[in-house]
Parts: structure tokens; C-alpha cells; sequence
């Protein structure tokens, strides 16, 4: 393996896409930057959209890398133009990647080799794990391909047992009156060793259709199935965290590199990062912070995808005054369907001191914070890693996908979480908000924060030592070990 201070001729050079959604790119773009640490060449993908944004969010870095040997290059997605401030829907999307970026992906690669010097060739492929059409172009070229999932372990062997549920005739469901008669939560799922026992509504919500022909119901059993035959798996997670999961996945796909949490392992080895923010960030919220008493702010996110209602967005925002704690609260352009996000005038007038409202902002840097005690959010994956490794407990509102899973777990099984009803209304913001920021269960789940922020750090020696792995024997090994 070459060392980082060997000659740009004797690197590795590895390709990585990312699927191209924030949640997305941000573990993509940490792990290869991890990889150029360690002696390759990085050629990160973006696709055209997501390359405007970037200029228009004045994430430079992504064009004026400052580090030797690592480029940005594009791939159209296959949708129509939008917006450069919007996002493509997230049904669409899928169905475009998978049927139309594998030709030109394909191109790139070819293009990247015929100007490539002998010596710096692509010799690797890190794909996303819902992008295995990578799995195809790298078989092209004869080189290894790795997937990198960015959902936790357990929600990989979710994704695993559709089929099951299929075969059992629980999904698709028989009646649309399913979804609200209380059969996703009284349909217990026990049989699957490795996971703690879940209802129907703790799996993923691809399975909440009465469609067996379903867009994302199938995007997802084809994606799974197609994922079991990279060279290995990439998982942004640690022993400590999915130790029963993760034994029973290792006998179900290829080799299983845990390499999480890759929200530390950029920090403290001299590792360069790099910014991949779609939103333009607003730093100035993180003066707003220094002013405030350890532990005494609420953190208030909601991700870079989930829509809420106005009707929600008002009794969140009622809720939050009434509980008279400090919160930092971001609210993105889109984060209400279909309508504008202001707020009333009378709500900013009433919370002015103990408020501040941003479009966007460095999570890890505000959940690094020593004023932010708790976080509200949707229980994306990285939000979940963001937390634990803050060690800052966590009040769940799921909305979709893996996120009512995610909230399971942090609040059944690693103690730092407590749930809000989707129907929200301010008397029980208000309620869980006090809790968390004051009550004595609140107390109990900054305790355990604090214990997995420590368990987190200490995974950091084995997730390097795993990554050294992953290079040596997946990354590094010459010809096609890809088994499409």
C-alpha cells in the first residue's frame, strides 16, 4: 500500500458515487476522504444537479480541492432540469439511477483510463449501496467494487427480510386501511435472528403499500439482492452499537466492513475535510450558541429531505415557545409541503433572545456544541451517528424510510431517545421538550448519551483498523473480485 507521501503515480485511484441526497454524500465524501489519507486518488461523482447546488450553497471546496489527487466529476441523473435550489423527488430519483446513470457513469470511467497516465488508472470502485449499477461498470473494467451503506445495519437486514414478508402475505398490505387501523404496529415481526422483536411499523416504509408492484418496494428488494454481490460492504457503524445484527449479516453477504463512526474518524489525524453542504450554511448560529448556558438549547433539525405541514409547523413552533427553553431551530426553504416556512410574525416577537431560526448549518459542529443538551429530530441515520457521538440525547419524530427504525433502537434499545407523536400538538412539544431538557428521564438519556459518546470514540481504533482491511483485502486486490 502506497503511503501518503509516495508519488501520485504509485496511488490506487478509486472512483466513489454517492446516491445524490445529502444523507448520501456527506458519509461518501468522509469515507473518501479517509481513502486519500491512506494513499488513493479520489475521483468523487456527483451528478450535475447536485454539482450546481454545490456552487450555488459555495461549498468551493468541491472545485477547488484542497488536497493532490482529489477531483470532482459529474454524471447527468436522467430527470428533467429543476430548480438548482430544489431537490428531485426521492421515488423518481431512484427510478432514474437505476435505469438511466449506469451509460454514463460508464463513459466517465472510460474517459477517467484514456487520460489516465499508466499508472493512475481506476483501479476501484466505492459505490453507494443503492447504486449497483456500479456493481456492472466496475465488472466492465475488471476492478473490485465495494457498496457503502449509509443506513445502519439493521435496517440492511430489513431490507433483507421483504422478501419474507412477501412470502408470508404481510406486505403488500391487503387494504389501505391498514395504514390507519393500528395493523402496522400490531403485526409483530420476531423470526429474524440478529433483531430485537419490531412491529410491522418499524420497518421501512417501502412496505406501507397495498401495491405489489410499488416503485420503491421494488427499487429496494432489487437493490438488496443486487448488493449481496459486491466484493464487500461498507457500513457506517461499530460493533459496540449492532453487535447482534451484524453477526447475523455476516452470514448472508459478502465480507461486512464496519467502519463507523465516520463522523470521528475525520477528526483528529491531521484528515483534511472537505464541505458537500447542498444548503448554504449559516455559521453565525454557532456565535448564537457561545452565549448560552451549557447544555441549555435545543436543537431542532428535521434533515434534508422530510416535509412537514403547516398545521404542524405552527403547533412545533407553539410547542417550542411554551416550553420557555433556548432553541437553535433549522428550517429549510422546502421543509413545508408545498408552502412557504415562514413563521408568525407574534412567534419570533415572543421567543426573540431564546431563539434562533437558520436555513442550514454544520450539524456536527452545532451537536458538538457544550450549550446544546437535546436535539429534536427525524432519525436519519446520520442524525443518529451526529447524536451519539455528541453524546446528546434525542427526541424522535420519524417520518419515513429507515427513521421509525432508527427511533426504535435509540429509544428500546441504547436508551438515549423518546418519541413524538406524528400528530403533533403543542401541549406535548412542550411536554417531551421539559422532559428532555429537565425531567429526570431526560436526565437518565443525557447519562446514556454521554456513555455512547465515549463508546462511539473508543470504536474509532477498530473502524480504522477494519478500513485497513477493506483496503488490503478488497480495495487493493487486482482484477475483478465483483460477483455480478
Amino acid at each position: 500500500m502506497a503511503s501518503d507521501e509516495d508519488t501520485a503515480s504509485e496511488k490506487p485511484h478509486a472512483v466513489c458515487i454517492p446516491y445524490p441526497a445529502q444523507g448520501h454524500i456527506n458519509p461518501m465524501l468522509k469515507l473518501a476522504i479517509l481513502l486519500h489519507h491512506k494513499g488513493f486518488k479520489i475521483t468523487f461523482v456527483n451528478t450535475e444537479h447536485n454539482h450546481r447546488r454545490l456552487i450555488k450553497s459555495k461549498s468551493l471546496h468541491f472545485f477547488n480541492s484542497p488536497l493532490p489527487d482529489f477531483d470532482f466529476r459529474t454524471i447527468p441523473d436522467g430527470l428533467p432540469p429543476i430548480d438548482d435550489s430544489a431537490m428531485h423527488q426521492i421515488p423518481s430519483l431512484c427510478d432514474s439511477t437505476q435505469k438511466n446513470c449506469l451509460a454514463p457513469f460508464r463513459r466517465l470511467l472510460a474517459q477517467l483510463n484514456v487520460t489516465a497516465s499508466p499508472n493512475s488508472k481506476v483501479t476501484c470502485i466505492v459505490s453507494d449501496a443503492i447504486m449497483t449499477f456500479a456493481l456492472e461498470a466496475a465488472q466492465e473494467i475488471g476492478v473490485p467494487c465495494a457498496l457503502l451503506r449509509t443506513t445502519s445495519a439493521a435496517n440492511l437486514l430489513c431490507y433483507l427480510q421483504i422478501p419474507s414478508l412477501i412470502e408470508k402475505g404481510i406486505c403488500p398490505l391487503k387494504d389501505e386501511k391498514y395504514l390507519t387501523s393500528g395493523y402496522l404496529n400490531s403485526t409483530v415481526i420476531d423470526w429474524v435472528p440478529g433483531l430485537i422483536h419490531l412491529s410491522l411499523g418499524d420497518f421501512p416504509t417501502f412496505v406501507r403499500t397495498t401495491d405489489a408492484n410499488d416503485l420503491m418496494l421494488n427499487f429496494i428488494i432489487n437493490e438488496s439482492k443486487r448488493a449481496l454481490k459486491a466484493a464487500a460492504i461498507i457500513i457506517n457503524t461499530y460493533d459496540a452499537l449492532e453487535n447482534n445484527v451484524l453477526n447475523a449479516l455476516s452470514s448472508l453477504c459478502p465480507p461486512l466492513y464496519p467502519v463507523g463512526p465516520l463522523q470521528l474518524l475525520t477528526h483528529g489525524r491531521k484528515v483534511e475535510p472537505l464541505g458537500s453542504s447542498l444548503w448554504k450554511e449559516e455559521p453565525e448560529c454557532l456565535d448564537w450558541l457561545s452565549t448560552k448556558d451549557p447544555e441549555s438549547v435545543l436543537y431542532v433539525n428535521f434533515g434534508s429531505v422530510a416535509s412537514i405541514t403547516s398545521h404542524q409547523l405552527i403547533e412545533l413552533a407553539w410547542g417550542l415557545r411554551n416550553s420557555g427553553k433556548n432553541f437553535l431551530w433549522i428550517v429549510r426553504e422546502d421543509l413545508v409541503m408545498g408552502e412557504s416556512s415562514a413563521l408568525p410574525p407574534q412567534f419570533k416577537e415572543e421567543t426573540k433572545g431564546r431563539c434562533f431560526i437558520a436555513g442550514w448549518c454544520d450539524q456536527e459542529q452545532v451537536l458538538k456544541h457544550p450549550s446544546v443538551g437535546g436535539f429534536l429530530s427525524h432519525c436519519g441515520w446520520n442524525s443518529i451517528g451526529d447524536s451519539l457521538s455528541s453524546g446528546v440525547p434525542i427526541i424522535c419524530w420519524p417520518f419515513f424510510g429507515d427513521q421509525f427504525l432508527n427511533s426504535r433502537y435509540a429509544c428500546s434499545v441504547w436508551g438515549t431517545g423518546m418519541e413524538i407523536d406524528n400528530d403533533v400538538n403543542r401541549d406535548e412539544v412542550e411536554r417531551v421538550v421539559r422532559e428532555l431538557m429537565d425531567g429526570d428521564k431526560g436526565k437518565e438519556m443525557k447519562k446514556r448519551a454521554k456513555e455512547w459518546k465515549e463508546k462511539s470514540e473508543e470504536a474509532c481504533g477498530s473502524a480504522w483498523m477494519n478500513l485497513d482491511k477493506l483496503i488490503h483485502n478488497v480495495l487493493l486486490v487486482k482484477g475483478n473480485n465483483c460477483l455480478i
